[in-house]
This record gives C-alpha cells, sequence and structure tokens, in this order.
C-alpha cells in the first residue's frame, strides 16, 4: 500500500470594507474526500493583509511536512510575490519599505515546510470555491467584536 499523500488545494480569499477597514479572510481547504473550511476578520486591516493571511492560515493547517500544495487565489498581490519573485526581492533588500513585513516573515515559516504551486484565478468570476472564500471572508468582517490587527497597527504607527 502506498504511503503517498494525495495533493492538497488551498482557495483562499481575503476582503476589507474600506481599506483600511474591517477585513476578513476565506478558506477551503481540500484534501481528497477531506474540507475544511476556516475564517477569521480583524476591526481594521486591509484587503492585501487578509489575502495573505488566508495563505498562511491555511497551510498552517496542514498537518504533515513536504505536502503538495496547489493554492489557488484571486490574489494578484500574493501570486505574483511568489511565481514573479517579488518576495525574493524583498527579502535581499531587507523588507525595506515594504508593508506586511509581520505576515510574510510568518508565511515564509509556514511556506517552507511544503512544496508549494502558486495558481491565479479571476474573483468574482463564479469560481465556486473563490464565490465561498469571498462570502466566508465577508461575513467574518462583519462579525461582531473584531479583534484588533496588531500587526497593521504596529506597521501604521511605524510610518509616522
Amino acid at each position: 500500500m502506498s504511503t503517498e499523500r494525495p495533493p492538497i488545494y488551498l482557495y483562499t480569499d481575503g476582503a476589507a470594507s474600506g481599506n483600511p477597514g474591517p477585513g476578513g479572510y476565506g478558506i477551503v481547504l481540500r484534501c481528497g474526500k477531506h474540507e475544511k473550511e476556516l475564517s477569521g476578520g480583524f476591526a481594521c486591516t486591509t484587503n492585501n493583509r487578509m489575502e495573505l493571511l488566508a495563505v498562511i492560515v491555511g497551510l498552517e493547517q496542514i498537518r504533515w511536512d513536504n505536502a503538495e500544495v496547489h493554492v489557488i487565489s484571486d490574489s494578484s498581490y500574493v501570486v505574483k510575490a511568489i511565481n514573479e519573485g517579488w518576495l525574493e526581492d524583498w527579502k535581499r533588500t531587507g523588507f525595506k519599505k515594504k508593508k506586511n513585513v509581520d505576515l510574510w516573515l510568518r508565511f515564509m515559516e509556514a511556506y517552507s515546510r511544503h512544496r508549494v504551486a502558486f495558481h491565479w484565478i479571476k474573483g468574482h468570476a463564479g469560481h465556486p470555491e473563490n464565490e465561498r472564500c469571498d462570502a466566508l471572508a465577508v461575513a467574518a468582517y462583519h462579525a461582531p467584536d473584531l479583534p484588533e490587527d496588531t500587526g497593521y497597527i504596529q506597521e501604521q504607527q511605524t510610518l509616522l
């Protein structure tokens, strides 16, 4: 019997109302016949932070190392950062004048554990999992008593 694990499909979306404003992320994580949905939100954040956080949280949910993961996202920011080498350039320059450094550092830790391919899809184009992730993200930022995005707050304070 083979011990090879099936690939994991990580569908993600992030949203913010106001940008900055209340924001949320939505995740559909699928492996074989198993599926899990996750979401969360913050009182004041940005769309890009939520797009990136969705990928991070999804990757952190994977229970074994060296998984084959396909991230499907409508975020050009996240997908191009990997596929076009932006993240490598940012690392080389010490993330000078870059936003979301706290999340990119967290991303790199989760990303390094797996074999990850990023796939961009057009948002709001009827893709079922993308539409579900969007609905989860929007519902998350409408939840009462949202926590503060401390990384966003700290970033804004250093820019002052």
